[in-house]
């Protein structure tokens, strides 16, 4: 299916052809390549705004703040398989998933990448 990239932010470079690879990489980890994947990069100051308005925290989010990159983009697609990290168990679980398809992504492009929740609750 189709996976769509948008840069809406001026603050981090943006490589779309090696990070479209790599997120068609992770898909096929997480086994979700039959769903359609949209990913919109934007500043804190949007972030913040979309996070204040449905989540109610006047806080830029960790999912969408971060450089963009394979690891903003597993840990975003854990939260959007409903994985999440407001308790230690929740974090267990996604840090455990997180860590599971970074270390195959790593196998595979011979890079070196930690979930971006690690030592959350250590």
């Amino acid at each position: 299916m189709s996976l769509v990239l948008r840069n809406l932010q001026r603050a981090v470079p943006i490589r779309r052809a090696p990070l479209r690879k790599k997120l068609e990489i992770v898909r096929s980890i997480l086994g979700v390549q039959k769903f359609d994947l949209a990913i919109i990069c934007v500043d804190n100051k949007s972030i913040q705004h979309i996070n204040k308005i449905y989540r109610e925290k006047n806080l830029p989010t960790d999912v969408l703040s971060f450089p963009f990159h394979e690891v903003t983009a597993t840990h975003g697609l854990c939260h959007l398989l409903g994985f999440t990290h407001s308790t230690e168990a929740e974090w267990q679980k996604m840090y455990q998933k997180e860590k599971q398809v970074l270390e195959e992504l790593s196998r595979r492009t011979g890079t070196s990448l930690q979930p971006l929740s690690r030592g959350l609750f250590w």
